[in-house]
């Protein structure tokens, strides 16, 4: 499971920072390894602090800056029985990337690529036949989310489909100055 992402090195002893990618950064220190990149190679971690909404992390093996460059980009990942365990109807992002998206009514509406986080709500960013769609991660829009079948199904309340003057760009451009001021479609039949 990701917590982290290497942002660039930090001081000439090895040092790296790390945009923190989880809700519960002060479990971060409590983990002995971390693991970077694609195959998951595992860093024991020599120390850990907090500096301006970043993680500042000393690894094993990463003595200098030039090391610390190689790991820049790098996704920092745990193991998901490391996780803190969610409540009922809660989900990790991951999880629910990727998802078919329907309609009450049956409607394909694509499949999820991303989740914002406005601060009030998540938002699911569906790519698919409609174009863009944002649809609200609350109760009264996610009817069912069912990860076994990697399926959502949501109600289209008025103006989510069909708002011929709020266009989804719009909406996301106005999502995005909210958070500052405060397979493509996958439709299988």
């Amino acid at each position: 499971m990701t917590v982290g992402r290497i942002l660039r090195p930090h001081g000439v002893r090895g040092e790296v920072r790390m945009e923190i990618l989880t809700g519960y950064p002060e479990r971060l220190s409590l983990h002995r390894v971390f693991y970077l990149g694609p195959q998951a190679q595992p860093y024991p971690v020599e120390s850990i602090r907090f500096h301006q909404g970043a993680a500042l992390i000393k690894l094993a093996g990463c003595d200098n800056r030039n090391a610390a460059e190689t790991l820049r980009g790098l996704l920092v990942q745990i193991p998901l029985e490391d996780a803190v365990p969610l409540e009922e109807g809660e989900y990790y992002y991951f999880q629910v990337v990727g998802l078919e998206v329907f309609t009450e009514a049956g409607e394909c509406l694509g499949r999820v690529m991303e989740v914002i986080e406005t601060g009030a709500n998540d938002v699911y960013v569906v790519q698919g036949p409609r174009g863009e769609v944002l649809i609200p991660a609350v109760e009264d829009v996610v009817r069912e989310l069912d990860l076994t079948a990697r399926r959502m199904v949501i109600f289209p309340m008025p103006g989510l489909l069909e708002d011929e003057n709020h266009t989804t760009t719009q909406r996301r451009k106005d999502i995005n100055s909210n958070l500052l001021g405060a397979s493509a479609s996958g439709c299988e039949e």
